[in-house]
């Protein structure tokens, strides 16, 4: 069984430091996209939450993985095409520069979308 972590810092001092960089440029990517977001741990990795999570990353062993849920994914699919996908995550390779630009565009379009689902939610209410 995994351990779980109870910071993001703590997540972060378990890896190698050129793990421990990509970590940390995904972070403050994410933070300064989505500034309004609070930084959890769930599932056992770094997340970012307002009304609901809108975005995880986690290390895996050769890439960084980044789950912006199924929406995150399908909305971009065409600037995803260099990445290998699956429904809600995306595989960054270790060996390769990550797509600031990208995760940054991401994390905001995740943040807007729950605003919208949260001003739904207390319209109905």
């Amino acid at each position: 069984m995994n351990p779980k972590p109870s910071s993001v810092e703590e997540y972060l001092s378990w890896y190698a430091p050129d793990v421990r960089e990509k970590l940390e440029q995904m972070r403050v990517t994410i933070s300064k996209a989505i500034p309004k977001a609070t930084e959890v741990i769930s599932y056992s990795m770094p997340a970012y939450k307002t009304s609901e999570v809108l975005v995880y990353f986690a290390a895996a062993k050769k890439h960084i993985g980044f789950y912006p849920t199924n929406s995150g994914v399908s909305e971009f699919k065409k600037e995803l095409e260099p990445y290998v996908t699956s429904k809600g995550a995306i595989q960054f390779p270790l060996d390769q520069p990550l797509p600031f630009e990208l995760i940054a565009a991401i994390s905001q379009f995740r943040f807007l979308e729950a605003e919208d689902r949260a001003k739904l939610k207390k319209k109905k209410t």
